[in-house]
Parts: structure tokens; C-alpha cells; sequence
């Protein structure tokens, strides 16, 4: 069969589209995995199937030009109101991922579980993967030498994972590097994990510096986060090595002062505020998003910021 595999959003790596990738070319199908909606010039338009992935909300618009091009298109993802799942099309047994459509990536991506140990109203990942579980070893995650011991770890709830300690464990004895760009739940977070995540080499998004990430998403769980960073600490991890994640535009009741609460308290702390703007109809809160992930806000005040744009 000829495959057309399509990437709607996201800058990483589509697992989704890489496991479709491995499982259609292993029964001998061709498959172009691409990021393009329209077809390319030199493009066949004639394909045996069509699949979509979207993984965010905002990428409704694309969807939609998606759909019309591709009306018969298998559609997935949790940016989408789908229900199809990569499970349903290949089995739930099925872990192995094809890199060729992404030669930049040096690294090994994939999940030591599934599953999460919350209910959040704003996430999909327990009502789609349950209660947590133990998915991968790391030795099953790592493509093996020749490739660099560099591993991207998506799990959703890394201490979730009923195995954690051994996965902690293969990778400090296999000497890797370790994203976990999915996060940590902080409030969580208690002595023994806290001292485990020290021994690691963790690292950002471009293993180019020690990094974690986490949420402070509801202003309510400010006494849970800051235990938890409190407790990083204590096992030496610094505030300056966390980045965290801050849902805006999605509680109802919120405000900016409570925007600028969560703010405020985490620039105290050392800890980099990264905004995920919920509704992205909100021209002041993507701006502000703007401001605080290019770190203008190390020396621009928000309003000269937004006088700027709207001059």
C-alpha cells in the first residue's frame, strides 16, 4: 500500500505517526511521512490510506483544510474530538517506532509508562490511558550503540510508574541523559523520588543543560508545588534548574492578579515560568506568553511590552 502519514502540529517528533511508520513498513507498505497539508508538487495524490495527527486544541483551523483534502483520512490525537487511537489501529502490544522520517533527531524517544495517578479536568491522558502502569525498560527505550545514550522519556507520570525505581536505576548504571519534557508532578514529589531524580543526569529539551520540567497550573496547589521544589532542593536539585509549566485562560474564576501570583512567586523562587494559554482567542494572554518564553521580561515591563506590539 502506498501511506500517507501527516503531521498537523507539534515540533517533537510524532510518536503516534513513528509507530504507524514502523508498523506500515514492516508489512511492506511505502510510507511518506510529511508536515504538509496539500500535496507536494512531485507528490502522488493517490494513496492507499491517509492519517492525521493533531495533538493541540489551536490546530483546529488546519484540521479542518486537512479534512477537505483528505476527506476519507484515519484522524487521531488529543487535538482533535477523534476517538481513534493509535491502539485501536495496531494493538496495544505493539512498542516500536521508525526514526527514518526524522534524521535529525539523534536521540531515543519513548514512554516507561502509561497511565496517570490524577483526574485534572483539562487533561485527557487518564481517561484515554487509565490507571498508571509499567510500559518500557530503558534498555527497550535506547536504539543501542551506535546511537548516543540520550533518551526522551514522554511519560506523563514518571513516579506513577509502579517500576520507577528501576528505571531510575538503568539510568544512572547506563550513564544516560534524560529529558522529561512530559514533566513531573511536583506536588507529589517526596523524599525518596526527589533524592532518586538528583542521581540522574536529567537535561532540557536539547541536552544542552540540566533541566526538569513541571506544572503549577491551579493557583489551590501552591503549598503542594513549592513543598515539592522544596524538597528538589533539600536533594539538590536548584529552582534555577526547573521550568514549569502554567496553564492560563482555562480557570474560570481566574485573574490576572492570580496570573501574576503564579508568576511572581515562581521568578522569586529561580524557577523559569513557561504559560500555556488555554484559550488562545485571548490576545493578552498569548502575549504575555510571548513576553515570558523569549525573556523579555528579564528587563521589559509587560505593559511597555504590549505598547510595543500594538504601536
Amino acid at each position: 500500500m502506498q501511506v500517507r502519514l501527516t503531521q498537523l502540529d507539534g515540533s517533537m517528533p510524532n510518536l503516534a505517526l513513528m509507530k504507524l511508520a514502523h508498523w506500515h513498513r514492516s508489512q511492506g507498505d511505502t510510507v511518506t511521512l510529511t508536515r504538509h497539508i496539500e500535496p507536494d508538487l512531485f507528490e502522488s495524490k493517490h494513496y492507499d490510506k491517509v492519517y492525521g495527527s493533531a495533538i493541540f486544541g489551536f490546530s483546529q483551523m488546519r484540521l479542518m483544510r486537512f479534512q477537505r483534502i483528505w476527506p476519507n483520512a484515519i484522524i487521531g490525537g488529543t487535538g482533535t474530538a477523534y476517538n481513534t487511537t493509535i491502539e485501536d489501529l495496531i494493538g496495544d502490544e505493539y512498542e516500536h517506532y521508525d526514526y527514518a522520517d526524522y534524521p535529525e533527531i539523534d536521540y531515543s524517544i519513548g514512554f516507561t509508562q502509561r497511565g496517570c495517578r490524577l483526574k485534572c479536568r483539562f487533561c485527557v491522558v487518564p481517561k484515554k490511558e487509565g490507571k498508571p502502569r509499567s510500559l518500557n525498560s530503558i534498555n527497550e527505550i535506547w536504539r543501542g550503540d551506535p546511537h548516543p545514550k540520550k533518551l526522551h522519556i514522554m511519560d506523563n507520570d514518571f513516579f506513577g510508574n509502579p517500576e520507577w525505581k528501576l528505571r531510575i536505576n538503568e539510568m544512572r548504571e547506563g550513564k544516560f541523559k534524560v529529558c522529561m519534557s512530559q514533566g513531573i508532578n511536583t506536588r507529589l514529589i517526596n523524599d525518596e523520588s526527589a533524592e532518586a531524580l538528583a542521581t540522574i543526569n536529567y537535561q532540557n529539551t536539547k541536552f544542552s543543560k540540566k533541566q526538569l520540567y513541571t506544572a503549577w497550573d491551579n493557583l489551590g496547589d501552591e503549598r503542594g508545588f513549592f513543598g515539592g521544589v522544596d524538597k528538589l532542593e533539600r536533594a539538590g536539585i536548584p529552582p534555577k534548574h526547573l521550568m514549569a509549566y502554567m496553564l492560563i485562560g482555562y480557570d474560570k474564576n481566574e485573574t490576572w492578579p492570580r496570573i501574576w501570583h503564579r508568576f511572581n512567586r515562581m521568578v522569586e523562587r529561580g524557577i523559569m515560568p513557561y504559560p500555556m494559554v488555554f484559550d488562545r482567542a485571548r490576545k493578552d494572554l498569548t502575549a504575555f506568553q510571548r513576553w515570558v518564553i523569549t525573556g523579555i521580561y528579564r528587563h521589559t515591563p509587560f505593559e511597555d511590552y504590549q505598547c510595543n506590539l500594538t504601536a
